[in-house]
Order: C-alpha cells, then sequence, then structure tokens
C-alpha cells in the first residue's frame, strides 16, 4: 500500500482534476448537453497541480511502459474481494491514525442513481457504480499520473486535441519513427481493440470485468476517459463499424459521468440492497483484482 503522503497527493491531485472537469461542464448539468472538452482550455487558468500530472502523464505514458503494465497488472493478482467491499475501502483510505478520503463511493451513487430515476437499463446503472474502482492502484502505489486523467493511444500520432499536447514533445515515442506516424503501429480502422492505451484506471477494471459484463458495459469502462475521441471527434481514423456502436453508449454514459457533481448525495445506507442484488446479477461474491 502507498505511504500518506503519496496517498496524500494523489487524492488532492485527483480532487483537482474532477473539479477541472466540473467546471467545464458543470453549467451544462441540467441539460446534460455534450460540450466539446477543449474548446477554451487553453485560455483557461487550471489548477497547477493538474498541470504538473498531465505533463507527466504525458512524457512517461509510452508505448513499452503501457505493455509493461498491461503484464503487470493482467494477472490479477492484487486483491481477492467483492466488487461492494472495494467501493468501501476506496472510499476511506485507512493507514495507521489517518485516513485519506477519495469520495469514489459519493459520485459512483450520484451518477447511479440519476441514470436510474431516468430509467436508463440496469446493466449501465450497474456500470455507473463501479466504474473507476480501478483506482486501487493508487493503494498499490501507483501515482496519480499513471492512475487518472484522460487516457489515448500509445504507438501512433498523440493527437493535438489532447489536453496540454504539447506535453508529448518530453515523450520519447513522439521522436519513435515507428510511433510518430498518423497510424503509427496500427492499419486504418483497426478497432480500438487492437490499439494500446495509456494505461490507468480504465483499463485495470476492463482487465478485472472482462469475464463478467456485456460488450457495451466493458466498453464504456474502457474508453469513458477517451475524450479526444468522444468529444473531439479524433482518432476516427482508427474506429471500426463496433466502435461507433459502441461509442453512443459511451457518449450517453459520459453525459452522466461529467455532469453528475450536483446531484444530491443520496443515503447510502438505504440504497444498499438494490446496488447490492443488482451487482450480484453480474459477479460472484468475489473477484480478482
Amino acid at each position: 500500500m502507498g505511504d500518506l503522503a503519496t496517498l496524500t497527493a494523489a487524492v488532492h491531485d485527483t480532487e483537482k482534476w474532477e473539479q477541472f472537469l466540473q467546471k467545464k461542464y458543470g453549467p451544462y448539468a441540467s441539460s446534460k448537453e455534450t460540450k466539446h472538452f477543449y474548446e477554451d482550455i487553453k485560455a483557461e487558468k487550471t489548477h497547477p497541480s493538474v498541470v504538473a500530472f498531465l505533463q507527466e502523464n504525458h512524457e512517461k505514458q509510452t508505448y513499452e511502459y503501457v505493455q509493461k503494465m498491461k503484464l503487470e497488472y493482467g494477472k490479477l493478482d492484487k486483491a481477492h474481494m467483492s466488487l461492494w467491499d472495494m467501493l468501501l475501502l476506496l472510499d476511506n483510505i485507512k493507514l495507521d491514525s489517518n485516513t485519506v478520503q477519495l469520495q469514489q463511493k459519493v459520485h459512483a451513487f450520484q451518477i447511479a442513481e440519476s441514470m436510474r430515476r431516468e430509467g436508463r437499463p440496469r446493466w449501465m446503472i450497474m456500470t455507473s457504480l463501479i466504474h473507476d474502482l480501478g483506482k486501487y492502484m493508487y493503494l498499490l502505489g501507483e501515482r496519480q499520473w499513471t492512475v487518472v486523467g484522460e487516457t489515448f493511444p500509445v504507438g501512433c500520432k498523440f493527437s493535438s486535441r489532447i489536453a496540454y499536447p504539447h506535453f508529448f514533445e518530453g515523450n520519447p515515442d513522439s521522436k519513435n519513427a515507428r510511433y510518430a506516424t498518423k497510424y503509427g503501429i496500427y492499419e486504418p480502422h483497426c478497432g480500438l481493440d487492437k490499439v494500446d492505451f495509456s494505461f490507468g484506471h480504465d483499463e485495470y477494471m476492463y482487465m478485472v470485468c472482462k469475464d463478467y459484463l456485456p460488450q457495451e458495459a466493458l466498453y464504456i469502462i474502457r474508453y469513458h476517459s477517451f475524450y479526444s475521441c468522444l468529444l473531439e471527434g479524433d482518432y476516427t481514423y482508427l474506429l471500426n463499424e463496433h466502435d461507433i456502436k459502441m461509442m453512443e453508449y459511451v457518449k450517453t454514459f459520459l453525459q452522466y459521468d461529467l455532469f453528475s457533481f450536483s446531484e444530491e448525495i443520496p443515503d447510502l445506507e438505504e440504497l444498499k440492497p438494490f446496488y447490492t442484488e443488482l451487482l450480484a446479477e453480474y459477479f460472484p461474491e468475489k473477484i480478482r483484482w
């Protein structure tokens, strides 16, 4: 488990990143309209800690690094526990006499309850509850630059529509002739399942869930932070017909994920029976992490 100072810094930067998203999207909460993620990002004062971890993220998320992380986390040998217990664990991380709060539980239930009120399918409600649990990586000692933030393909040219794209100048892949072209190591419209992405909580949670969930749910978990494509329309040259169909589900999910910050905080104990039953529809009591 990570030390207190590391976890505290991670929580701080995660909160600033989510506040950054809230600031960008908060005014659109009532109508849930999709808005371009980057239309005025360069003119905006972003919290220094967000800029710092984005720089580290852009410089260190290389193709080689991603392969190493996929191999390590693909073992699923970090824990054996229920989804509900993981949800509680990430809400209050206890280290000695100190408690670090990630507040994952509140946001997860805000999204899920918003979907539930609006009649979304049960699989989508369940997905919204668990989609961020890959942030368990924090407890395994990982730093925020490889846990949160937007995700993007590696092994091909980095998009100029990713937030703070100039930081990729410090990424060695940007100077690698094999990776620095539009398609890089990929074929046009090869499909995202053949594309490697920067490694974070999204890909890790996909690995955890891939044997249990329908493809729509897995797609949301895996690609919900792929903002440069979802909200800016870039990287369409890598998508196939399946991706285009699945993207509609992710965009629906994002309307809740990005716009549910102002939702009323639900009574979590009152909701527990419904959600434990819902999780049991898809998962065994305990799963590998």
